[in-house]
């Protein structure tokens, strides 16, 4: 299973997850088995309020399930669309949440769980 995370620096496993999915300068994607990474920057970042387009933001890279800090309505309809469920981090780093991941620790979002009137990095 692979995981995407948002993060403001890729440190690989110690990464901190950041808070808003669509503005974060990169994201590192995890094979929870392997725990291979692997860093992409995010070349969506300076997208207009409400048109994160997770595609390019994510470089077409196969993920099962991404874990954010926060993530606006419109990135959080398209990752579904996409097949990728999506589920808020519950601690700091990367390898936290892996690990409450595989205890299904961490809650998967819906609509209501979206930041509908985020300003910049938002602050969960």
């Amino acid at each position: 299973m692979k995981l995407g995370f948002p993060v403001e620096i890729n440190q690989g496993l110690e990464s901190t997850v950041y808070g808003h999915f669509g503005s974060a300068p990169a994201f590192v994607i995890v094979d929870a088995e392997s725990k291979e990474t692997l860093g992409l920057e995010n070349g969506n970042r300076h997208h207009q309020h409400g048109n994160c387009n997770p595609v390019m933001a994510l470089s077409g890279q196969e993920i099962d399930a991404m874990i954010v800090g926060g993530i606006g309505p419109g990135a959080l309809m398209k990752l579904q669309a996409m097949g990728i469920r999506v589920f808020g981090a519950g601690a700091k780093t990367i390898q936290e949440n892996i690990a409450l991941f595989r205890e299904n620790q961490l809650a998967e979002l819906c609509m209501d769980d979206s930041c509908h009137a985020h300003q910049g990095q938002c602050s969960h």
